[in-house]
């Protein structure tokens, strides 16, 4: 395990050193979190990056996450909780080794972050992709709101808020429309989330 007290430091050794998994905190002298996360999105766009941040600051986990962080841990937090989430994207990244993943008629490449619905080009956003990529990746099985908003956007529960519905109704329809008008195969189950069907 390697560490460095600024951004720009870490910015070298995360680029230039074989490393499995950056921790990134969003507050570092030199350069900030947000802009060393860019680079090594541009260089290493597989390499998995957690970022820390001060509770309550709902605009950086947005940003990061739009960003390509893969998870988001708010500060104060314990060392094993941080030591779960680190266990559990390494696991990813290993599940994830190959470069594209398919389902439902969905083809995803995992570097380009190209998207295609039966063949036609789909455009997403950063968070659109994300979002589709976990649900390809637990197809078939039914995965809660809960779930995609704490894998997705970074967020524990909160009953306030609507953004796994917003966001599935904007992959569905993007997708419907590049299957001129075949539905997208993201089911709801009532009263627990969503199941992404894996049948073409």
């Amino acid at each position: 395990m390697r560490s460095a007290l600024d951004g720009i430091r870490g910015t070298e050794m995360a680029l230039s050193e074989d490393v499995d998994l950056v921790v990134l905190d969003v507050m570092l002298p030199g350069r900030d979190g947000h802009e060393v996360l860019a680079d090594i999105r541009r260089a290493k766009p597989m390499l998995p990056v957690i970022m820390l941040t001060a509770r309550g600051e709902v605009d950086d986990r947005i940003a990061g996450l739009d960003a390509g962080a893969a998870d988001y841990v708010t500060k104060p937090f314990s060392l094993s909780e941080l030591a779960a989430r680190i266990r559990a994207q390494l696991r990813m990244a290993a599940q994830g080794a190959t470069t594209a993943v398919s389902g439902g008629g969905i083809e995803a490449d995992l570097l380009t972050r190209d998207v295609r619905y039966h063949g036609v080009p789909v455009a997403l956003s950063t968070t659109e992709f994300e979002l589709l990529i976990y649900l390809l990746r637990n197809q078939s099985r039914v995965l809660s709101r809960e779930q995609l908003l704490r894998a997705v956007w970074g967020f524990e529960h909160d009953p306030g808020t609507n953004l796994v519905d917003v966001y599935i109704g904007y992959l569905r329809r993007k997708l419907r429309q590049a299957g001129s008008g075949r539905e997208a195969p993201i089911i709801t189950v009532r009263s627990v989330g969503y199941r992404l069907d894996a049948r073409d």
